[in-house]
């Protein structure tokens, strides 16, 4: 090729270039700020994984060079937020995902118990426990549904939308049939469904969860769910119209009313199927929605006294940025803090124990006991548009026999690195006057809101039912008086 005609050709590349960059500028303007960091492969980038699309998956990170996977614990739609705002997803509903609802985490995980106040502009700038510990299973990945974003076409201006399917949640029909199979016992195996006298269809494991095993074990009359299994162990292969993406409340009696998804049918990345094992005795939580009224006040503290909570992330994000941008003076500073009284009384037939083995529970000084629950309860304050507005950040927990009714020994404490628990009939108790029992509430206004307060909110622990792990209240707060009132009982 000659000098003048490499020039020429050069020449109408850049008026191409110059032609279409108008047109492709909106859309450019999201690939670049997309793609950027994982391109790049620099510290925190993030990816989706296992999704129909770039708009969802479970969520991986980069760090130390590596990928990994971020735990499900305390995830929820802020953290979810974060990570579309990173993506470069401004529009369309966000939603998030758990229990590995796009397919088992395929590497390590790199975060666990992640909090974002939901505005900050990378998932790194959250508080987490730290780079790669965790307590999780690989069923336990975190995920991400983002809208979906605009596309303009290159021969025009006229932008249009990149299509996805929804979700069609439905019921099942009264014509549905329910077995589990390929067990060494009757009790456990892999769920097979059938409607109308058809084939036997196997249900994929993604976001597989003890709420679902819960509905299969009543409705086979097998007692309760003791574990929720996303596995190839009982056998079986999936198919073109396996059912997926399937979804139960946990106060089903049968397995029929609970939902499954049209348009994931036969789609199923993780490639396990699901299954369960059933009991006949398991723990039961109820809290006392009555002692929480009686025990609710106001306390103003300052920050000095408040150092070994915050080690434990107990405050607000504000809290946090007073230390950070205030660091001589950051312990002169007042928190307000709703402190309350939370009992927690097992009312089954079998003890509550601790999901994690002894051998990983985790020391703290300033408690001077072992924690053997990341997330026992949670703690919420809604306002009347249902959106949270203060969280009470109590991520460990230790699980002892503090009182009994007349005749039961106590059988579990914290002390000595003894075994944790509570027995069936004995109360946990969790007085206001502990580290962590309140919730941060300095920066809301006055006003009438709701206070949740749930124990066993991720329902990873079996139990009989999940209607009474939750007390629903309504908090009445001026600047000079907060009253917690009209307390009920209900599934989280």
């Amino acid at each position: 090729m000659s000098f003048d005609r490499a020039v020429i050709l050069i020449l109408v590349v850049i008026y191409a270039y110059v032609s279409a960059k108008d047109v492709m500028k909106d859309e450019k303007a999201f690939l670049v700020k997309k793609h950027l960091k994982r391109l790049k492969k620099v510290e925190g980038a993030i990816k989706l994984v296992g999704g129909r699309g770039e708009f969802e998956g479970n969520v991986e990170i980069l760090h130390d060079g590596r990928w990994g996977g971020i735990c499900d614990d305390e995830w929820d739609l802020a953290e979810a937020k974060v990570i579309c705002r990173q993506l470069g997803y401004k529009n369309g509903t966000i939603k998030f995902t758990s229990n590995g609802h796009y397919g088992p985490a395929k590497r390590q995980f790199w975060m666990d118990n992640v909090y974002c106040d939901g505005s900050e502009s990378e998932i790194i700038s959250c508080r987490f426990d730290g780079w790669g510990k965790h307590d999780c299973e690989f069923s336990e990945a975190a995920g991400v549904t983002c809208g979906e974003f605009q596309e303009v076409k290159h021969e025009g201006s006229e932008k249009i939308k990149k299509s996805r399917k929804n979700n069609l949640m439905l019921k099942f029909p009264d014509s549905l049939k329910i077995r589990i199979s390929g067990g060494r016992i009757k009790e456990e195996g892999k769920v097979e469904l059938q409607v109308n006298e058809g084939k036997w269809e196997f249900i994929c494991g993604d976001g597989w969860s003890l709420l679902e095993a819960m509905a299969v074990c009543k409705t086979l009359n097998l007692g309760y769910a003791n574990n929720a299994f996303q596995t190839t162990y009982f056998g079986g292969k999936l198919g073109n119209s396996s059912y997926s993406n399937i979804k139960c409340k946990g106060n089903e009696e049968v397995f029929k009313d609970c939902l499954y998804d049209l348009n994931s049918t036969g789609i199923c990345p993780g490639k396990d199927l699901a299954a369960v094992s059933c009991t006949k005795n398991a723990p039961d939580l109820v809290i006392d929605h009555v002692d929480i009224m009686r025990t609710a006040h106001l306390e103003d503290r300052q920050m000095f006294f408040l150092q070994c909570a915050m080690e434990e992330n107990c405050l607000s994000s504000e809290a946090y940025r007073i230390q950070r941008d205030n660091p001589n003076n950051w312990h002169l500073e007042t928190r307000r803090l709703l402190r309350f009284t939370a009992r927690i009384f097992n009312t089954g037939t079998a003890d509550f124990r601790p999901l994690i083995p002894k051998h990983l529970w985790e020391w703290h000084m300033c408690h001077m006991h072992y924690h053997s629950m990341e997330i026992f309860a949670t703690f919420d304050i809604f306002n009347e548009k249902g959106i949270r507005v203060a969280e009470g950040h109590k991520a460990s927990f230790c699980l002892e026999d503090n009182q009994c009714l007349p005749g039961v020994e106590p059988r579990y404490a914290c002390a000595n690195f003894g075994d944790q628990g509570i027995s069936v009939n004995c109360s946990d108790i969790y007085k206001f006057s502990v580290d962590c029992q309140w919730i941060d509430i300095t920066d809301i206004k006055p006003g009438v809101y709701s206070l949740k307060v749930v124990v066993n909110p991720e329902f990873k622990v079996p139990e009989m039912s999940y209607e009474n792990n939750a007390a629903v209240c309504m908090f009445y707060y001026t600047e000079t008086l907060g009253t917690v009132t009209n307390c009920s009982v209900q599934l989280p």
